[in-house]
């Protein structure tokens, strides 16, 4: 195992009520991992001064956290399959099925994107792929110093399916992972969803925030916390108390389509997290794919659009709408 070091800064806005400074740092900054809090070598500066994480902040404090992150720095080859939706020299567009991890981790150490990548193109894969600058916030977006995930330009989480772009030298990751981070991709969504939508478009707009009741969760935030998330949908089917939903990404927050969609009142199908068992379809995934994805291609500087066609899962339960109608 290897190990990074991650640092946070920043100022507590004057009018901020008082509280921990874990419980703030964790509210603010969505990168700060759960975990971290309770790590012993995580530090806490309050004014320049190490403290304790129980430590009350305030308006107009200057705080400052580091914390280490483990991770694997020898990642064996896999022959896991993957679906390949385009392929050059610089660039490999996949269709992620679901329940496919992108990269390994605590509880998943292998059979991951990442394995297939190294089993694909070979050890030298991360040496070709690594880089040096900071890193950057997430579609999710990936940074680029980050030795466990070479090549990986943007995440998905394990049960979301659909288009995933991976650079396969250094300069395409470098300028993939700016288009991601200066919001000049496009990246649309599909959805089935519980609920039903009186507007056939719609915009929101909000903050997201770990949710202070459970850190494995996000959820929206009051107006001068966390950071601002934007969606845009367009209902493409209404049915009885479900639709099938279109869903832009205009940012990139983590969760933020499934935060967003349970916001409204209508949670995405399926979703374990966010969701509630359906009486319906009590044993749905869930069902949430990435389906487009535009960018610049790196080298040649053209735009270039990769759809990943609608999964099989929702075409079951699509066909089951349509027959109680």
């Amino acid at each position: 195992m290897a190990s990074i070091t991650h640092e946070l800064n920043g100022i507590v806005p004057h009018g901020t009520v008082p509280s921990r400074i874990d419980s703030w740092i964790s509210l603010q900054y969505e990168s700060f991992p759960r975990s971290a809090a309770s790590d012993s070598r995580t530090v806490f500066t309050i004014d320049g001064k190490v403290v304790k994480k129980s430590k009350m902040v305030k308006g107009g404090n200057t705080i400052r956290v580091t914390w280490v992150e483990d991770v694997f720095d020898h990642i064996v080859g896999q022959d896991i399959p993957l679906q390949i939706l385009y392929e050059d020299s610089h660039l490999l567009v996949i269709d992620k099925p679901q329940s496919l991890v992108v990269h390994p981790g605590a509880g998943n150490p292998d059979n991951t994107v990442v394995n297939a990548l190294v089993y694909r193109y070979g050890d030298n894969f991360f040496s070709t792929t690594h880089a040096s600058e900071d890193d950057v916030e997430e579609d999710d977006p990936v940074g680029t110093a980050q030795p466990l995930r070479p090549g990986i330009v943007h995440r998905l989480d394990k049960d979301t399916s659909g288009v995933m772009v991976i650079a396969l030298d250094r300069g395409s990751h470098s300028h993939v992972a700016a288009q991601f981070k200066e919001r000049t991709t496009e990246k649309y969504y599909i959805a089935i969803v519980c609920g039903y939508f009186p507007k056939r478009r719609g915009h929101i707009e909000t903050t997201i925030v770990r949710d202070p009741r459970d850190r494995k969760k996000f959820c929206v935030g009051k107006e001068q916390e966390g950071k601002v998330a934007k969606t845009d949908y367009l209902v493409l089917r209404q049915f009885h108390n479900f639709a099938l939903v279109r869903l832009r990404l205009l940012t990139g927050r983590t969760h933020q389509l499934r935060v967003h969609m349970k916001h409204i009142g209508c949670p995405i199908l399926g979703d374990p997290v966010y969701g509630k068992p359906n009486a319906l379809f009590p044993d749905s995934s869930m069902m949430l794919h990435a389906l487009c994805l535009d960018i610049e291609h790196p080298v040649i500087a053209e735009r270039m659009r990769f759809t990943a066609p609608m999964p099989d899962r929702f075409k079951v339960v699509l066909r089951s709408l349509l027959q109680k109608r």
